[in-house]
């Protein structure tokens, strides 16, 4: 699991990220995480759903 992110608010989610890669999370794991809503991390959920064909939302 890597992470790319560019725009404006990003920082937000620096720690998600941050926790996802020190526990060696798999995309599942990151799928399976619950995300305080409404947040930029919503969107790293739902990417994350996105990628294993779950999308909710997109």
């Amino acid at each position: 699991l890597g992470v790319q992110a560019v725009g404006q608010h990003v920082s937000e989610l620096s720690n998600s990220f941050a926790q996802m890669l020190e526990m060696g999370a798999v995309l599942e794991d990151v799928a399976g995480t619950i995300h305080v809503h409404p947040t930029l991390g919503e969107a790293f959920h739902e990417a994350s759903l996105r990628a294993l064909g779950h999308a909710i939302h997109i």
